[in-house]
């Protein structure tokens, strides 16, 4: 009879690690994403059980469904916000330790915009490639709807060849920092000399120029994420409190915050 009830409440656990997989899969469109955790959180809530002792059989489970589900993709899927649109292959780039690209930056970016109430401008990732190839007048009409001093701080990401790397302007201290999580003295950076110009321009003061001493990166990869990881933190007032090992989390949660069109309360 034990063995019965046993059999029975492994059918009823196993069709509901299924039904997870399956809505799991439809809202993010892989299983990047996703964590053992997700699993476990969601099983817990859902019978309230915690399956701590059962995870061995709940991720072989778990594992096999997996590849059922993969062999049934949808190459459509995307997500679209506002002006953008993340496709799989777009997402894709949060995997492993993969480059992000200028798509999922800049959504990101939007999402960081939207959670600072505006307070913050994140500048779209090609803005630093124009500012370099036209100077300013290549970029002024940029920022002709965002009367960039009005905010608090701005953030503006830049790609210099295979690397990512963040430039903020406090606005209120007039100050401008570099974040590099390699570490390196980037002279091509010319986001200071841009700012001075629109400036005068907008008849503000100067800015001086300042390093920050932050979390760095220990492989090739990861640079991208830090820069998202960067602003995310100093648009939000959080502090910098993370490092290399957080990195593969910190990819699965921003890919889930894009899907769902929102930030992730931290805590």
């Amino acid at each position: 009879m034990a063995s019965s009830h046993t059999d029975a409440s492994l059918k009823i656990l196993t069709k509901d690690i299924h039904e997870f997989l399956d809505d799991f899969y439809k809202i993010y469109g892989s299983f990047i994403p996703l964590q053992k955790s997700d699993v476990l959180r969601h099983l817990k809530k859902r019978f309230n059980v915690d399956f701590t002792d059962r995870k061995n059989i709940i991720f072989t489970e778990v594992t096999k469904y997996r590849t059922v589900v993969i062999q049934n993709s949808v190459p459509s899927f995307r997500v679209v916000y506002k002006k953008h649109t993340l496709t799989l292959d777009d997402l894709s780039t949060l995997a492993d330790q993969n480059w992000l690209n200028d798509q999922v930056m800049n959504m990101y970016g939007e999402l960081i915009m939207e959670s600072a109430l505006h307070k913050v401008h994140f500048l779209n990732s090609f803005f630093h490639r124009q500012l370099m190839t036209k100077g300013y007048d290549g970029v002024k009409r940029w920022t002709k709807q965002v009367d960039l001093f009005s905010k608090s701080l701005l953030l503006v990401p830049i790609h210099l060849e295979v690397h990512w790397c963040l430039v903020t302007a406090d606005i209120v201290k007039k100050k401008i920092c570099l974040y590099d999580s390699q570490g390196n003295a980037l002279q091509k950076v010319n986001i200071l000399k841009y700012l001075m110009t629109e400036a005068k321009e907008k008849k503000q003061t100067a800015f001086e120029s300042g390093w920050a001493k932050i979390p760095q990166q220990t492989n090739e990869n990861d640079c991208g994420v830090f820069v998202l990881e960067y602003s995310r933190c100093l648009a939000l007032g959080e502090p910098l409190q993370f490092s290399q090992k957080d990195i593969p989390k910190i990819r699965k949660r921003i890919y889930k915050e894009l899907c769902d069109c929102k930030l992730y309360e931290q805590g």
